[in-house]
């Protein structure tokens, strides 16, 4: 087997363009905005950690892989904020994804292609893991820096708890603990219920 080694070096290039992808959370201590590829890097880091209290044995590769996937169609289609109602932007996303990861060559673009969209759609027991990582992390990011973007954008704790109640599939006491800090937090800075 000859490698396509330009093909795969185009695609990593291509990624470099993740890193100015904007978010709407502002990193601890820091005056600015995290990107999209900091973002994947740190919840790999916090499934990895998690996943040793995961309700069933899962298989960590697919589950870092996927996280370290799902984000990279905002090279095109840009970060779409949780609370929005345009967040779910799949049409779009899956022609994105199908552009980025067709630069590399076959079968890595479509095993690529396959776990992007068992992710987005939630297919397996580490896709449902791996989205609840998701969303844990910029609830903990909130809880961490006195809810930054929560204020910033009026977001109330009825949302913040509704949009990340998938937590909870992944581990009913981990949820409990993160609900009990959000409403607690959200006492405290006067966030709306």
């Amino acid at each position: 087997m000859n490698p396509d080694f330009d093909a795969i070096f185009t695609f990593c290039h291509e990624l470099e363009k993740l890193k100015s992808v904007s978010r709407r959370i502002k990193p601890n201590g820091l005056d600015r905005y995290e990107n999209s590829a900091e973002h994947s890097w740190q919840i790999a880091l916090l499934a990895l950690s998690l996943l040793p209290n995961a309700r069933t044995p899962l298989d960590p590769l697919k589950v870092v892989t996927m996280l370290l996937l799902h984000d990279v169609v905002e090279i095109d289609t840009g970060d779409k904020f949780a609370y929005h109602a345009n967040h779910d932007d799949y049409d779009n996303e899956l022609l994105a994804a199908k552009r980025i990861f067709g630069m590399l060559p076959a079968p890595q673009s479509d095993d690529f292609l396959t776990l992007w969209i068992e992710f987005e759609q939630a297919q397996s027991e580490e896709a449902r893991f791996a989205k609840g990582i998701d969303r844990l992390m910029p609830v903990l990011q909130n809880l961490n820096n006195g809810g930054q973007s929560w204020l910033e954008h009026g977001i109330r704790v009825s949302q913040i708890l509704a949009k990340n109640a998938g937590v909870e599939a992944i581990h009913p006491q981990l949820w409990a603990t993160v609900k009990e800090r959000v409403i607690a937090l959200g006492e405290q800075i006067g966030l709306q219920q």
